[in-house]
């Protein structure tokens, strides 16, 4: 076969011994071949470094191969987040294996992500898109069922019953397990540090600390844009006062660190003076010291699920019943303990 020719499905076909049909199935992972023509077929595609063309995919409406992950954070502070790189790597784990790639895009607003939506079903440029922060409000529910552009959405609840799937996590019942550890060691005034106060999580956890209430704590809740810098101004200014908190919680492990320099920085003893806690833990959380508690997530098995759950979606011709990830659990270090003293 010349490799001056670009090969089709129909070389690809002759060379397997099967029909154009069969191939067309192997290559976009859908049922109707055996696992070993599927494989036979994989790897006449791989020696001829076949690649589908975008024209023909278009016109006939055929499968991209390709799924969309629109990340709307700050491009500057994204790879610092240990959520995001082991979630894209859980996510591409599980796609790898179904020869499915992923196209990942980073974009400074909601309109900016409701646009590349658009943008990729004109283009047909991909199969289904993961959707992640649910807020309150969100208009990307209606957007995607109105471009039949199929999503499973990664949050932290359940979905209402005409929204697109959700592969959650209980982050009520997560914050519960900090807020209420801080609680039970004797923290009466706690400050959980969010980010923005729109997204589903930030409300969730700020509803736990409030309800807090009936303990006799105070829950002071202040949102931030998840910077360092930001994080660091609000650390100063809470440490400042002449009644401090006696415990900061924050949304992720980047903040926290952050957070643990300030109190460095002013000489305030943790947890001698002042407990602190993160709701994402990654290496660093237990390499600095004090080594700071955390809610302990297996984010890379979230990311797998939900791409498998994903590709389930792209096959089914109704929306599919939420799923529940990985159950987080707290990891109790040297960053907290019972508050001082008066």
């Amino acid at each position: 076969m010349s490799r001056s020719k670009r090969v089709t499905i129909a070389d690809i076909a002759r060379q397997a011994g099967v029909s154009p049909g069969a191939v067309s199935f192997a290559l976009n992972g859908r049922p109707g071949v055996s696992e070993e023509t599927r494989q036979r077929i994989l790897a006449i595609a791989d020696q001829h470094d076949w690649r589908p063309s975008s024209t023909a995919r278009a016109l006939v409406g055929a499968r991209a191969g390709v799924v969309g992950f629109a990340v709307n954070r700050p491009a500057r502070t994204l790879g610092t987040e240990a959520f995001f790189t082991d979630l894209i790597a859980g996510a591409q784990s599980a796609l790898a294996q179904h020869r499915i790639g992923l196209q990942l895009v980073v974009v400074p607003s909601i309109d900016e992500e409701m646009d590349t939506y658009r943008r990729w079903r004109r283009a047909n440029q991909v199969d289904g898109v993961f959707v992640l922060d649910p807020r309150d409000g969100d208009p990307r529910p209606a957007l995607l069922r109105s471009l039949g552009l199929p999503s499973v959405t990664i949050g932290g609840q359940p979905s209402r019953e005409d929204a697109p799937a959700t592969i959650w996590i209980d982050d009520a019942a997560a914050a519960d397990s900090v807020f209420g550890y801080l609680a039970g060691l004797g923290h009466r005034h706690i400050v959980y540090l969010s980010g923005p106060a729109e997204y589903e999580h930030a409300r969730l956890r700020a509803g736990v600390l409030r309800g807090l209430s009936e303990r006799g704590v105070v829950g002071e809740v202040l949102e931030t844009d998840y910077s360092p810098a930001q994080v660091s101004a609000v650390m100063r200014m809470l440490l400042s006062r002449r009644e401090r908190p006696s415990a900061v919680v924050f949304d992720n492990d980047v903040m926290a660190i952050a957070g643990l320099r300030i109190t460095q920085e002013m000489g305030v003893a943790v947890p001698g003076e002042l407990s602190l806690a993160s709701f994402d833990d990654s290496v660093v959380t237990g390499l600095v010291h004090p080594a700071i508690t955390c809610l302990t997530r297996d984010t890379f098995t979230l990311g797998e699920r939900a791409a498998e759950f994903l590709l389930e979606q792209l096959d089914a011709p109704e929306t599919l019943l939420d799923r529940t990830g990985p159950v987080p659990v707290l990891t109790v270090r040297e960053s907290t303990g019972r508050p001082a003293v008066a």
